[in-house]
């Protein structure tokens, strides 16, 4: 039997390659009925109809050819196993086909059932951004007040004739001023049309020197467009001798953070770098504790904060929004929680049944999301040490978690090539986003709430539209795994970072504007414009974060030596 089972699967394997390559792994086990019952890939395969997509033409002629032929048999096996997704027009190539790879084993009407669900994409009532938009209207409003008492006394002093050429140069500069002013308000626009609607979750109550300091980076962030581009700045680890796992940057890009295959997370605080290290007074009476303040080995010079507790290697850690928590998830099925003002573990929360390979705080902090090799997504938050909420749904690993603007929602990537957003309230899942055609290990949100980007293994990034549940656009530029994305804060730019050693940087803002555009005309998707590309030599990256002021930051490991 196995023999004869080997020969038939090698012989057909180059027929799926391109498609479904990593299912063919999984799939080249079977050698036995006894290796059916025990894969539940199998078994999915069996209780699901195969999707195949065919234009017009070729599916007439294949239904003329098994009528000619009185194939009864090949007309069984379609009946039972097969459904034809027919296309109008001429075939297109199956590498350009978005839509073409349905996950397997999975009805496409199910996705299509799920996506009918209503999705409220907004964002939160009487947020902090929104208060700052009112802020500035307000200004605007006073200074247009101003510029219009000013503009009638320059009238009455032009009757004089002695200033006229003075405030002919005041009139330009309040022109000018508007100009600006107007520019901002355009590139905020993605934002501010966004609908309001209200939160699901009981939000925490933001503290005042908090709110005043993200009003402050608010006022002073930089506008970015596709001319305006951002500065980066690129974090390395050298010589981590493929120890380092994951690494995070805090909003404001003070701190970083990598996790290790030690069980150890560190710490870095890029306003110390370069001191020299404390001194041993600093660690107490009793020694040295867990959040002990350590050099780097040889150098002496850099110095970060050591955080050990987890029994196994650290897959995933994350800052809170304001930098005061970090999360970290491992191995050894737990998540942590250490504050980074007392450099201590103070929670650890246990629920899922293997490594947990993401973990992520939502926008207003308190709450966080989890990933996991169970297939399972989970909502905690900091104050239980149970889960809120159970998302199950997937059929492998979940890799991924991201949180929705509003807080109302999750994503999760996994290794069945989807994506899903579940609703917190419900714990239902109420899109499925079907394209990729590798794990995905990488999700963002546009501020706005209205789009979600999603990168897989292959290199590919695919733009969503959530209230549709349909791709947008795909993004062909990585040529390896796209480990992070990060929209910039007005929702202009979107930047990617991948194991290619490259950060691309891509036109969101203009490009989803002709897309619409295309849509109202019938014409077909475009594919989103590459504004630049940042090549890192030869350092991966793991990590991208946009500041509140819209400054990149981003993180990678280079190895030297062995």
């Amino acid at each position: 039997m196995s023999p004869a089972a080997r020969s038939f699967f090698h012989t057909f394997r180059e027929d799926h390659e391109l498609m479904h390559s990593r299912d063919l792994q999984k799939m080249e086990g079977i050698l036995s009925p006894l290796h059916l019952e025990e894969m539940e890939l199998a078994q999915s395969l069996r209780q699901n109809k195969f999707r195949i997509k065919l234009c017009e033409y070729s599916y007439e002629l294949l239904i003329q050819y098994l009528q000619k032929t009185q194939a009864l048999v090949v007309l069984g096996i379609i009946n039972e196993h097969i459904t034809f997704e027919v296309s109008p027009g001429q075939s297109s190539l199956i590498s350009d086909d978005s839509d073409v790879v349905a996950l397997i084993g999975t009805s496409k009407d199910l996705a299509k059932q799920i996506n009918q669900k209503e999705v409220h994409w907004g964002l939160l009532e009487d947020s902090v951004e929104e208060r700052m938009e009112k802020a500035l209207s307000d200004s605007d409003k006073t200074e247009a007040e101003g510029k219009d008492a000013d503009t009638e006394d320059n009238k009455k002093r032009s009757s004089e004739g002695g200033k006229q050429g003075g405030s002919h140069k005041k009139v330009k500069k309040d022109k000018l001023v508007g100009a600006t002013g107007k520019n901002m308000k355009s590139e905020t626009s993605m934002v501010s049309v966004a609908p309001r609607v209200k939160p699901e979750l009981t939000l925490p109550v933001m503290p005042v020197e908090v709110e005043q300091s993200i009003l402050e980076d608010l006022r002073n962030r930089a506008q970015l467009n596709n001319l305006a581009l951002p500065s980066v700045s690129f974090y390395t680890f050298l010589n981590t001798h493929n120890g380092l796992n994951c690494s995070s940057i805090s909003h404001d890009g003070s701190l970083v953070v990598g996790g290790f295959s030690d069980s150890s997370v560190k710490v870095w605080d890029m306003s110390k770098i370069g001191q020299p290290p404390k001194t041993s007074s600093s660690q107490g009476e009793n020694g040295p504790s867990q959040g002990e303040r350590v050099s780097t080995s040889d150098e002496g010079r850099k110095s970060y904060t050591l955080f050990q507790g987890h029994s196994g290697p650290v897959y995933s850690a994350t800052f809170s929004p304001f930098g005061d928590f970090l999360l970290s998830s491992s191995s050894d099925s737990t998540i942590r929680l250490w504050s980074t003002k007392l450099n201590a573990n103070l929670v650890c929360y246990k629920g899922h049944n293997y490594p947990v390979w993401d973990v992520q705080f939502s926008p207003v902090g308190h709450y966080f999301a989890s990933a996991s090799h169970d297939r399972t997504a989970r909502i905690w938050s900091m104050d239980k040490i149970q889960p809120l909420r159970i998302m199950a749904g997937h059929l492998s690993d979940v890799d991924c978690v991201q949180w929705h603007v509003n807080c109302n929602y999750i994503a999760t990537g996994s290794s069945d090539k989807t994506v899903r957003l579940w609703d917190v309230k419900t714990g239902e899942c109420i899109r499925m986003f079907i394209g990729h055609r590798s794990m995905v290990l990488s999700l963002a949100m546009s501020p706005d709430g209205r789009y979600m980007a999603s990168g897989d293994e292959d290199g590919t990034i695919m733009m969503w539209d959530l209230s549709s549940g349909r791709c947008v656009s795909p993004l062909v530029g990585h040529s390896s795994c796209v480990w992070s994305l990060a929209y910039s804060c007005e929702g202009a730019l979107l930047a990617s970072g991948s194991a290619d050693c490259t950060v691309k940087l891509w036109d969101v803002a203009s490009s989803t504007k002709a897309l619409k555009m295309d849509e109202t005309k019938g014409g077909s998707t475009n594919r989103l414009r590459m504004l630049k590309a940042l090549p890192t030599k030869s350092t991966p990256v793991y990590t991208l974060r946009f500041s509140r002021r819209n400054l990149l930051f981003a993180a990678g490991a280079l190895s030297l030596g062995s």
